[in-house]
C-alpha cells in the first residue's frame, strides 16, 4: 500500500533500524556515569550530537537532543523571550507556522507579552520586507519555518536572516520539514528539527542554539543536554535519529539525486491532476517548494470522504481540509493563503517512492473524486446555463446547519439561475464558507461581493459575472 504522508512522519530508515537496535545493546546506560557502560554510552551519545551537528552545519556543543520537535520549538521560543525580556516582549512569526509556534505565541500573549503576524502570498510565502517591517525596537524573536509543512513553499530564510542580524534580534527556524533535504541556509540564532520527519524514530527532537545568542532555559533544570532538556534522553532512539540523518547526508551527497527524482515524480502530478481532475487548485509555490511534497483542493468534496476513499483504494494521504477537522475549521494554512480548503489532499512522498505507485495513484484519482461530488449531489460537469429570461435577480440560498462542501455545491447550483449582474446570498454557519466561497468564486470567475451580518451565520454574497 503506498504510503504518501511523509511530511506527518517518514517510514523508519533502514540505517535508523539498524543503529537503533545495536544501541538497545550498547546505550541503556547512563551516559553521566562514570563506569564502564556509562562511558561507553557517553561515547554514543557524543557521536551521535557530533554526526547531527554535522548534518545541521552547527557545532556540536550548540546542540541539544529533545523528546520531539515540539518540545524544541517551545523550548528555543520561551528561552530566547526570557533571556530578552529587556530587550522586548514581542514575539514575531509568520502566519503559516506550525501550530507548536502558534500554541507557543498563545501562551506567551496570555503572560502579557505580544505576537505580531506577518501575512503570506497566495503561495504561502513572506516577503522578507516585510519581515524587516515587523521588527521594530521591541521585537524580541522571529520565528520562520524554513519550508510549510501543508503546501511545501519554501521561505526566504537566508534574506530574513539578514535583516534580523542588522536589527540584532535572533531567529528560530522550524527546520523540521526541509533538514532532510539539506542544511538550512542563512545566519539563524535557533533551530528545531524532528527526527520522525527524516525517517528517525518519533520521540527525538533537535534544538540548536548557536553561540552568541542570549538564551535561559525554562522550567526545572538539570546537569543533561546543557540544562535545556531535562531528564534521561532515550538515547537509543537518539542514536538511530543521528545515524539515519547522516546516512540522508551521505546519499545525497555520492549517489543518485533523490531529491530531484521525487520532484520529478510531483511535477507529474502537480501537471496532470488539473488534467484529470475538473475544478481543483493546486497550491504552494510551484518552484520554491520541498522536492517531495504536493497540495491540491477539489471542488464540492468532503474532504474526510475524499480520504477514505483513497485509502480504499490503496492510498495513503493527509488533508488540511475543514471536514477532516473534528473543530470543522479550516486549515490556518490554507486560510491564510486565501486558497481553497474543502477537497484538500497532501501527497508527500517518502525516500524511494516508486515511479508506479505515482501512476496508479493519478490513475485511480479521477475516479475517487467523481464518486465523492456524485454522493454529494454536486453540480454536473459542463459550461453555465444562461438565466431564464424572467430570472429573479437575487436568490438567497439557506445553508445553515450544513458542512463543506454543502454550502458551495448549493451556490453552483443556482448561479445561473440570476442573470449577470444578479446575486446569490449564501447563508452559513460554516467557518469554511468563509474561506471557500470567495475561492469558489475566484476559480469561477464570479464576483464575491462579501460577507453580511445574519441573525445565525453569515450571509455571504456572490455577484454573477457570467
Amino acid at each position: 500500500m503506498p504510503y504518501f504522508d511523509a511530511a506527518s512522519s517518514a517510514p523508519l530508515h533502514p540505517v535508523a533500524r539498524e543503529a537503533l537496535l545495536a544501541a538497545l545493546d550498547e546505550g541503556w546506560a547512563d551516559p553521566a556515569r562514570l563506569y564502564r557502560e556509562g562511558r561507553r554510552a557517553r561515547m554514543l551519545l557524543d557521536a551521535a550530537r557530533e554526526a547531527a551537528a554535522g548534518a545541521v552545519g552547527c557545532r556540536p556543543d550548540e546542540l541539544t537532543f529533545t523528546p520531539s520537535g515540539t518540545h524544541a520549538v517551545h523550548s528555543g521560543i520561551f528561552g530566547v523571550l526570557a533571556a530578552r525580556r529587556r530587550a522586548g516582549r514581542r514575539l514575531v512569526h509568520s502566519a503559516v507556522e506550525h501550530s507548536a509556534v502558534l500554541h507557543a505565541a498563545e501562551v506567551h500573549t496570555a503572560a502579557g507579552g505580544t505576537v505580531t503576524e506577518v501575512p503570506v502570498d497566495r503561495r504561502g510565502r513572506v516577503t522578507a520586507g516585510e519581515v524587516a517591517a515587523a521588527l521594530g525596537e521591541d521585537a524580541a524573536l522571529v520565528c520562520l519555518q524554513s519550508a510549510n509543512h501543508e503546501v511545501g513553499t519554501e521561505q526566504p530564510v537566508d534574506e530574513v536572516a539578514a535583516h534580523c542580524r542588522a536589527a540584532g534580534v535572533p531567529l528560530l527556524v522550524d527546520a523540521a520539514q526541509s533538514l532532510p533535504w539539506g542544511p538550512v541556509p542563512g545566519a539563524w540564532s535557533v533551530l528545531t528539527a524532528s527526527a520522525h520527519k527524516w525517517g528517525g524514530p518519533p520521540g527525538v527532537g533537535l534544538l540548536v542554539v548557536r553561540k552568541g545568542t542570549r538564551f535561559a532555559p525554562q522550567g526545572p533544570l538539570d546537569e543533561r543536554e546543557s540544562g535545556r532538556s531535562p531528564g534521561f534522553g532515550n538515547l537509543p532512539a537518539v542514536v538511530a535519529a543521528a545515524a539515519s540523518l547522516r546516512a540522508l547526508r551521505a546519499a545525497a551527497e555520492s549517489g543518485p539525486d533523490e531529491a530531484g527524482r521525487l520532484r520529478g515524480l510531483v511535477d507529474r502530478i502537480r501537471e496532470r491532476v488539473p488534467e484529470l481532475v475538473p475544478d481543483v487548485e493546486v497550491v504552494g509555490d510551484p518552484e520554491r517548494r520541498l522536492p517531495h511534497l504536493v497540495t491540491f483542493s477539489c471542488l464540492y468534496v468532503d474532504g474526510e470522504a475524499l480520504l477514505h476513499e483513497l485509502d480504499r483504494a490503496g492510498f495513503s494521504v493527509s488533508s488540511g481540509s475543514s471536514c477532516t477537522s473534528s473543530t470543522l475549521t479550516p486549515s490556518h494554512v490554507l486560510r491564510a493563503m486565501g486558497v481553497l480548503s474543502e477537497g484538500n489532499v497532501r501527497v508527500s512522498l517518502p525516500w524511494g517512492t516508486a515511479e508506479a505507485d505515482v501512476a496508479r495513484f493519478l490513475e485511480v484519482l479521477p475516479e475517487v473524486v467523481r464518486s465523492v461530488r456524485e454522493r454529494f449531489g454536486a453540480p454536473a460537469e459542463g459550461p453555465a446555463r444562461p438565466a431564464a429570461p424572467q430570472a429573479a435577480p437575487g436568490i438567497v440560498v439557506d445553508a445553515l446547519g450544513r458542512r463543506c462542501p454543502v454550502p458551495v455545491i448549493e451556490l453552483a447550483k443556482v448561479i445561473d439561475q440570476v442573470p449577470v449582474g444578479g446575486t446569490v446570498t449564501v447563508l452559513s454557519d460554516d467557518a469554511a464558507a468563509r474561506q471557500d466561497i470567495p475561492a469558489w468564486c475566484a476559480m469561477r470567475e464570479q464576483e464575491y461581493v462579501g460577507e453580511e451580518p445574519a441573525e445565525r451565520g453569515a450571509a455571504y454574497v456572490v455577484r454573477r459575472l457570467g
